[in-house]
């Protein structure tokens, strides 16, 4: 395993290693880029291809290639993923309200779409791209000037829509440079420069990044308690993985399906209930079991597991098996030795999680419902932290106090997840779904503190229950029946 990783490291070295060797002289990495001859679709003369392996810190290995011809002049760039596609899908949403927001690094791969709902704008996914949101946003208006000035004369209706979302685009970026060109002057080059970061935009927009594949990201600012931005991740429809090119074809899951069900037609426990499903990674049938239990002093719960015997992948969920309860729950732990964190925890899908000493905040839906550890699920928020979160140090555009800042972030968690440091857990359930062990039971726990509260108006309407009606039916019929016989 560590030859394997040295070897990975080798191949792609991060952008601040080949940086500094080339600048050192060294003659033991060759040469950095790898160049190749390749068609300009321009003027179909030959161009250049640049191609550079390497690795992104806290991402994940990237190909950069940027091909120039030097014939027409004509350039292009992108960067496509050098990993493997995730197990889930990702979609990221921030909203952009100051000028701070344009600065935000953005990873977008080929199998990413871009939604900007306050233009009712729609991206495609198109070629993978490493920018900022206003790199973003400076594309989009270049590529649909393109074909403005044929849209005026052959349907001036579409071309009057699409000047409305450019003039809109431009206003968010301030890009002034065409009216600089025509008016000669330099007043406006001097008022852009004195604009800070928390100037407020001219229009508040939401940026949706949605990708199957997993390989995509938006940053955040600070910690991942920012208020601006969110993550959730979710699993892969049949047509997605045929996108993607992950399910095999039709013949070969039926005929998978019929062994499967040969197989297990024999011994079906009877207090276990399983459901056909296909897997979410190969797309091959596979069986979900669900069984009831009931944890002491809590209530009955739903454990689901999911196994597939085809490429390994395997998940577990919990859902609660009681009914709604009236009041959500805050569930507070002070952990102040290893013994802590061994305590047994359930975290239901609507349960957000949060840990002040390090500002670590969890969003209800992050991780799904977990039935394991205290252990167990800090381990596993470290490990989704270190593979997915970008951090763009070596890529020579963020921030060296906000890559160390992360840094510093990630060393607080480890001592967490150690019990290196004493820390306060809070769990927060609205349907008070949520659990943590008593070491002490049935007598109260010392070191938690248990609070019951009524939901807010808007976590109601969250989780769907102002509109929900489960009386009176029998009396509305009764009384619509009597209207007519009436």
């Amino acid at each position: 395993m560590l030859a394997q990783t040295e070897e990975k490291s080798e191949l792609f070295p991060s952008i601040a290693d080949v940086v500094d060797k080339t600048h050192a002289g060294d003659e033991d990495i060759g040469a950095p880029l790898e160049e190749i001859e390749s068609l300009c679709m321009q003027c179909e003369e030959q161009g250049v291809t640049r191609m550079m392996l390497t690795s992104i810190p806290f991402f994940r290995e990237v190909i950069v290639m940027s091909f120039r011809c030097e014939h027409c002049g004509h350039s292009n760039n992108e960067i496509q993923s050098a990993g493997k596609i995730r197990s889930e899908g990702t979609m990221y949403t921030v909203k952009v309200l100051n000028r701070g927001d344009l600065d935000r690094q953005l990873i977008r791969s080929e199998a990413c779409s871009i939604n900007i709902p306050e233009f009712q704008l729609v991206l495609p996914p198109s070629r993978g791209q490493l920018t900022t949101v206003e790199g973003l946003l400076r594309d989009i208006v270049a590529d649909l000037s393109v074909q403005q000035p044929l849209r005026r004369i052959q349907d001036e209706n579409a071309y009057a829509k699409i000047q409305e979302i450019i003039d809109g685009l431009k206003g968010i970026i301030a890009d002034d440079e065409d009216e600089l060109e025509d008016e000669g002057k330099d007043t406006g080059k001097r008022e852009k420069r004195e604009l800070s970061n928390e100037d407020p935009v001219s229009r508040a927009i939401t940026i949706t990044l949605d990708d199957p594949s997993g390989n995509s990201f938006l940053e955040f600012v600070g910690s991942m308690s920012d208020m601006k931005w969110n993550m959730r991740t979710y699993e892969r429809s049949l047509e997605q993985n045929q996108q993607l090119g992950l399910t095999p074809p039709a013949e070969d899951a039926e005929q998978n399906a019929a062994d499967e069900a040969e197989q297990q037609s024999g011994g079906l426990n009877e207090e276990v209930f399983e459901f056909p499903g296909i897997c979410s990674r190969c797309g091959r049938p596979l069986i979900t079991r669900m069984k009831k239990v009931s944890i002491p002093y809590f209530k009955d719960t739903l454990i689901m597991s999911t196994n597939c015997d085809d490429c390994g992948y395997r998940d577990n969920e919990i859902k609660s098996g009681a009914a709604i309860s009236e009041q959500g729950k805050k569930i507070t732990l002070k952990v102040e030795d290893r013994d802590d964190l061994s305590r047994d925890i359930l975290k239901s899908d609507t349960s957000g999680l949060s840990i002040p000493e390090i500002d670590l905040v969890l969003h209800p839906g992050t991780l799904g419902g977990r039935f394991t550890t205290l252990e167990g699920i800090l381990d596993q928020v470290y490990e989704e932290l270190t593979e997915k979160v970008f951090n763009t140090g070596d890529s020579g555009v963020a921030d060296v106090d906000d890559r160390a800042e992360f840094q510093e972030f990630l060393r607080k968690l480890k001592q967490v997840k150690n019990a290196e440091i004493p820390f306060t857990l809070i769990l927060d359930d609205p349907l008070a779904n949520s659990h943590v062990q008593n070491l002490y039971a049935p007598d109260p726990d010392p070191n938690m503190e248990i609070v019951t509260y009524d939901r807010t108006w808007q976590q109601n309407e969250d989780l769907g229950l102002n509109d929900m009606n489960v009386e009176s039916y029998s009396g509305d019929d009764d009384t619509k029946d009597g209207d007519t016989k009436s």
